[in-house]
Parts: structure tokens; C-alpha cells; sequence
């Protein structure tokens, strides 16, 4: 699991770290709200805010809360003139959490790791009670999509209901206020809606195989590869892989939970296999099913699918045959690039989607 709190509860247990998150943005800067980054003493040891000048001082901001043991807010100013070496020029601003006791929400981070390895999106939400830059507290809760919508949630008197709701259903952190109290403090609010990464489930661990889990986890994917071939399906040549299966195809992609945001990509090493793992998940409404071969191949397997009544002509067009995006391939490498760019168009357009439905 990529998460960043999945690599924090791995790495706390034997360094003191700093958890930086970017909670709000004016005008351009280098990353979106909800980018997090973890630095140790060493500097930055996962995710990242950006690089360049805002990391780089950013990085300085969390080394001095390792070493204070106190968390803080910083607003970093990016509207240094293009003749400047030392300040970032992009012409915005970014506020950026610095947490120095992430391990005191061990236990929030953990739930929420485990939601998401069962498939269950949430939303963490950070609340901070500070005084300037200063600040006091930060108490972490997680809740689930099923607890923020349940009917027992309506008729709760709850903090921020409605906001974590709207949130929620955008898919968008959203940094709020809650009061300001007599003493001049100010509480906050940082609500951080937390989805499982998108399942790419690659048939056959050939060299176009190898090559689209490489890509597939520089983009984010969870990855799971499937091939009856040990020599092949191994942790040596599939290091980025997070699930590497030894098994028929077929048999294999029968038990893996087929979503709406599961993604097939069949690239075995002949025309039975592809025919096999086709069949196991063609009659899904899974959001992406791409499979290798010509156009010929294609129509043939197509015209045989329809004949034996393994599939009917809507579900058979659906099917992104020949893979991939038209770049005019011709190495592994190529392929493998055409495949996931293709992935990406269409991970975009589900996540369109589903925002515009909610």
C-alpha cells in the first residue's frame, strides 16, 4: 500500500518523524491540498510537497519540529521575482501542517489503513487548536463512508456533519474554521477524504507485463500481477508489484473482487490465455478491460465469444482491444506506455464521474 499513512505507521516505529501536509492554496504553487510528506532527521524520507524551493523549506520547518517536539502552521510565500535563486516564483501560497507527534493518532492511522486495505474510503479529519502559528493540540478521528451517511449520523449533533459530507462526496480536502475563542485561539479543521487506489490487475507477467506494473506503480496503482509461470511471477522481476499471484488465469481472476474501479490489463503469452482471463471478467462492470493483440485477433476472439455465449456484443464493445492508446509502439517499453496512458484517460474519467454523480 502507497499511502502515506500506511508508510508512516511502517516507519514510526524506529525514527521520530515529521508528518507536513499542504492544507490550503492561494493562486500557484508546486501541489494541491492534501499532499503529504514525511521527513525524518535525515530530511524527507516519503511523499513529497512539490520539490524544489518550497520542499527545500519545508524540510528546514520539519527538521526544527523534530527537534522542538512542537507542531506548527507555516504559510510559505511563493511571489519571489524571476530573477531570485532562493524563492520559490510561482506567484501563490501554500499553508502547510506541521504534525511532530504523528504517532500519538497510531491507532487513527491505523484504522483508516485498515479501511482502505478492506476497500473503504473515509474521511480523516484534523482538528487543530492553535494560537497564531502556534499550536496547542491536534486530535485526528477517521470515519468510514457507511458512518458518515448512516441514518444514526443525521439525527447526531455532530461538529462539521454537513461540511464532511460535502467533502466527502467532492473528493476534496477542505480546511475550515471553527471558532475563535476568547483566549485568541483559533480552531481548525482539516477534512481529507482518503480513497483506495485503483486495482490494476495485470494477466500474464511477460516483459509488456513487467513493464506496465513499473509504470502502473509510479501512477499509483495497487498492482496485482497473475501468471502460472514461477520464473516469471516473482518478486525479482515484479518488485513494485503488491500482490503477485502463481495460477491459471482464469481460475485466479474468478476470485478477485471485480469493482467499479478495478482495471484488467491481459497481456498473457497467447491467444488461449487471453481468451481465459477475458472470460473470467468480460461480464463485470469493472472500469477498464484491455487486452493485447491485433485488430484481427480481436474480431475473431469477438465473433467466437458471441457464438458460444460467453459474452454479448454490448459487453464485447466494451473491451479496449487492441490496448492501448494509438502512439505508433513498437518496443515493450512503448507498449507499455501506450497501456497506461490509456489507464489514465480512463481513471480520470471514471473520477469525473463519480464527482459528478455525488
Amino acid at each position: 500500500m502507497k499511502n502515506i499513512y500506511a508508510r508512516l505507521l511502517d516507519e514510526q516505529k524506529d525514527k521520530s518523524l515529521v508528518l507536513a501536509t499542504i492544507v490550503s492554496t492561494k493562486g500557484s504553487s508546486p501541489q494541491v491540498p492534501g499532499v503529504s510528506a514525511l521527513f525524518s532527521e535525515k530530511g524527507l524520507l516519503s511523499g513529497t510537497l512539490g520539490g524544489g524551493i518550497l520542499e527545500a523549506k519545508a524540510e528546514e520547518k520539519a527538521l526544527e519540529s523534530l527537534k522542538t517536539g512542537k507542531s506548527s502552521f507555516n504559510r510559505f510565500e511563493l511571489y519571489a521575482d524571476i530573477s531570485s535563486e532562493e524563492e520559490a516564483i510561482c506567484g501563490g501560497e501554500a499553508t502547510i501542517l506541521f504534525d511532530a507527534q504523528p504517532a500519538d493518532h497510531e491507532m487513527v492511522f491505523q484504522k483508516l489503513v485498515r479501511s482502505l486495505k478492506s476497500r473503504k474510503p473515509g474521511i480523516l479529519a484534523t482538528h487543530i487548536q492553535r494560537k497564531g502559528d502556534k499550536i496547542q493540540k491536534v486530535c485526528r478521528s477517521w470515519q468510514e463512508k457507511a458512518e458518515i451517511f448512516a441514518e444514526e449520523a443525521e439525527k447526531q449533533d455532530l461538529l462539521f456533519r454537513e461540511d464532511i459530507k460535502k467533502t466527502f462526496s467532492s473528493g476534496t480536502p477542505a480546511f475550515l474554521s471553527e471558532r475563535e475563542t476568547a483566549a485568541g485561539e483559533e480552531k481548525n479543521v482539516y477534512l481529507e477524504p482518503q480513497f483506495p487506489l485503483s486495482h490494476l490487475v495485470i494477466a500474464g507477467a511477460g516483459h509488456v507485463g513487467q513493464a506496465v506494473a513499473h509504470i502502473g506503480h509510479l501512477l499509483d496503482f495497487e498492482i496485482t500481477v497473475i501468471d502460472d509461470r514461477p520464473e516469471f511471477a516473482n518478486e525479482n522481476r515484479l518488485p513494485e508489484a503488491d500482490h503477485i499471484i502463481i495460477e491459471d488465469v482464469g481460475k485466479a481472476i474468478d476470485e478477485i473482487p471485480k469493482t467499479a474501479d478495478t482495471f484488467f490489463v491481459i497481456v498473457t503469452r497467447g491467444h488461449s490465455n487471453d481468451a481465459e482471463a477475458l472470460q473470467a471478467c468480460i461480464a463485470y462492470e469493472v472500469a477498464y478491460i484491455g487486452m493485447i493483440g491485433s485488430g484481427r485477433k480481436t474480431a475473431l476472439m469477438r465473433e467466437k465469444f458471441i457464438e458460444k455465449g460467453w459474452a454479448t456484443a454490448a459487453q464485447f464493445d466494451r473491451i479496449y482491444a487492441p490496448i492501448g492508446i494509438e502512439i505508433q509502439s513498437k518496443t515493450v517499453q512503448e507498449i507499455a506506455v501506450s497501456i497506461a496512458a490509456e489507464l489514465v484517460q480512463v481513471r480520470n474519467q471514471v473520477e469525473k464521474q463519480d464527482k459528478d454523480v455525488s
